[in-house]
């Protein structure tokens, strides 16, 4: 199948076009075609984007998608950007060292806690749901400036006063740092396809929620 890949800047030149054609497998990925490109793509922090959404290395390609790699912008090094959806106790210091950066004058953290219930149990649409936090927090570094950040959401039982919901960014000034924080954390609660049910004394509720 045919992908057409969009280069930009430093890989335009490396390339000697603006776009490439690659006839890769049925079922390739987009780490497939970092590789068929080779050298073209080596030893930059890229962003991927998939038919104009931004995309992991591991999403699958079709036939005539258009797969663009985009390098770090004129503004500065590219932002570090991570998300993931676990069933392991939240650790703080992990990913607050991911945001941490030279250029970054402050550092925000926001952790959502169980409260007033025995435990909370959450529930995810895993995939759908780490792929909705990456846009978010994609937007909001580009919205606010951020030089990096990090969400992380647990699954399965938080024990009462447990983290269930971690966000971490750093910025060159307090204001969009925490800016940024507010956006990321009020965005996940209401768009990822994340559940929650209340547990205590025995009994069980799910927490009513709104349309994403």
């Amino acid at each position: 199948m045919e992908v057409r890949v969009r280069l930009f800047a430093m890989l335009r030149e490396r390339a000697g076009a603006s776009e490439v054609t690659l006839e890769l497998p049925e079922g390739a990925r987009v780490s497939d075609a970092l590789a068929e490109l080779g050298s073209i793509a080596e030893g930059l922090p890229l962003v991927m984007a998939v038919n104009r959404e931004y995309a992991s290395e591991d999403q699958p390609l079709g036939a005539g998608d258009e797969l663009a790699l985009i390098p770090p912008v004129s503004g500065g090094e590219a932002a570090v950007q991570h998300v993931r959806v676990t069933d392991q106790p939240l650790v703080l210091d992990p990913l607050v060292a991911r945001v941490r950066d030279p250029r970054a004058g402050a550092v925000v953290v926001f952790e959502g806690v169980t409260r007033e219930v025995d435990k909370l149990e959450y529930e995810a649409y895993v995939e759908m749901a780490e792929e909705k936090m990456a846009a978010i927090v994609a937007e909001a570094v580009e919205r606010h400036g951020l030089c990096a950040a990090a969400a992380e959401h647990r699954v399965g039982d938080v024990p009462l006063s447990e983290p269930s919901v971690a966000v971490a960014v750093s910025a060159p000034h307090r204001g969009e740092a925490f800016a940024g924080a507010r956006e990321i954390i009020d965005r996940l609660k209401a768009e990822a396809p994340i559940w929650k049910k209340e547990i205590e004394g025995g009994e069980e509720r799910w927490v009513e929620g709104t349309r994403p």
